[in-house]
């Protein structure tokens, strides 16, 4: 089955690599169109496109709808290459997205109940839970899946397989595991990284772009693609925004510190200040929950118009859009994208936030920049796991641990 999915070679390796990015979340292109994009001539393009499709990358989708001349074939990733399974760790959940090779999902994503626990006994149940969800929920022949991505929260280093928020052993990292488990090539990242990756592939796919996406959950995390890059930094660990230290609140952080964002700025920061506030006599219909309160209820009161939820939610909101303001200002990107559990509050928590960004941040700089709300929403980190899947199987190799992600088409 994953035969094909050897590294692309050859005297075109780099051309081929860069048709397979641009390719990616795209309906097609033809030769003329690829020759132009790549910036070399049209009977290169052609041998290019003809061995492709001889591995069986390519399929010839048909004609062109052009009404003038001759109409031109059309090439595209072949669907029938194999599936990529992409599952997203929550805390109480698992949520399974497959995508096909061109990128496009083939099931709707599944919502299986699990708790990952730091055990090889709970990985190995997670990735029969997995395959299980695969064979009978979705339909799909397992047998058919070429590569499987998973996104957990916290510190993943993805390139040694460990992720210190489910740390084993030293000598097992979580990704052998898997790969034991599900008895194919697994690639690990980050929660925000894969959200990140998910959405920059359905909003600039094969273009370079910058992206930042903050995953505003029960923490505060950020995944950012620059120029077409997924950023990960030194060590692999960067993103860590909730636990920059810009607020002067004496609140102490998860992490240990004080004054971080996420206790302004989160699920967490929101659960505190309605709690806070219902401990004052504040009316609400949360009132009497005491220690039984959960996000979830605070989010389903906001959905009731609850004014006490709403206005905290307000305040989250207004934080969260200081930290937006500086992050525009620094790197001036072209798309910010809200995700998380938070983002489901749209109505409440955007204007606050462009308010803030509106009055903090330099007009020259965030001009250019869109802010938005996740466009795949809860479904970003799952889809997003799936498409890290397809790349790593494809072009792992290839990368250097500097670059530290695959380049997109306009990068060769």
């Amino acid at each position: 089955m994953t035969g094909i999915f050897q590294n692309i070679q050859g005297h075109y390796a780099t051309e081929k690599s860069a048709i397979l990015s641009l390719l990616s979340g795209r309906p097609g292109c033809s030769i003329s169109g690829l020759a132009e994009i790549l910036g070399t001539s049209i009977p290169k393009v052609t041998r290019i496109v003809s061995e492709m499709v001889q591995d069986g990358y390519l399929v010839d989708l048909g004609k062109s709808g052009s009404s003038g001349g001759r109409r031109a074939s059309v090439f595209g990733l072949n669907p029938a290459v194999g599936y990529f399974v992409g599952v997203h760790v929550e805390q109480e959940h698992l949520r399974v997205a497959v995508t096909d090779f061109p990128g496009n999902l083939v099931n709707d994503v599944e919502l299986i109940p699990f708790r990952l626990e730091r055990t090889e006994e709970s990985v190995a149940e997670m990735c029969r839970a997995v395959k299980h969800c695969i064979s009978y929920a979705m339909g799909l022949d397992p047998s058919k899946v070429a590569g499987y991505g998973v996104d957990l929260t916290g510190r993943v280093n993805r390139l040694t397989g460990y992720s210190y928020s489910y740390f084993i052993s030293d000598e097992k990292p979580i990704r052998k595991l898997l790969e034991e488990g599900f008895g194919r090539s697994v690639i690990i990242d980050n929660d925000s990284r894969a959200m990140a990756w998910g959405e920059y592939m359905s909003s600039l796919p094969g273009a370079e772009g910058n992206i930042l996406f903050l995953n505003v959950g029960w923490g505060l995390g950020m995944g950012m693609v620059m120029d077409g890059r997924l950023y990960y930094g030194k060590s692999g660990f960067s993103g860590e925004v909730g636990h920059f230290p810009l607020l002067d609140n004496n609140i102490p952080c998860r992490c240990g510190k004080i004054g971080c964002l996420e206790t302004g700025a989160s699920g967490s920061a929101l659960h505190r200040l309605v709690k806070e506030k219902l401990a004052q006599g504040w009316a609400s219909v949360l009132s009497g929950k005491g220690d039984n309160l959960t996000l979830d209820d605070i989010l389903e009161a906001v959905r009731s118009e609850d004014v006490l939820c709403i206005e905290c939610l307000e305040e989250t909101g207004a934080t969260l859009g200081r930290a937006v303001s500086g992050l525009i200002n620094i790197f001036n990107p072209d798309i910010v994208v809200i995700g998380g559990r938070l983002s489901v509050t749209e109505k409440y928590l955007m204007p606050p936030l462009r308010s803030s960004v509106n009055k903090l941040s330099l007009n020259l700089v965030n001009s250019d920049t869109v802010i938005k709300v996740s466009k795949l929403g809860e479904k970003a980190g799952a889809i997003g796991a799936s498409l890290l899947a397809k790349h790593h199987l494809l072009f792992g190799k290839q990368q250097s641990n500097k670059a530290n992600t695959w380049k997109t088409a306009e990068n060769f």
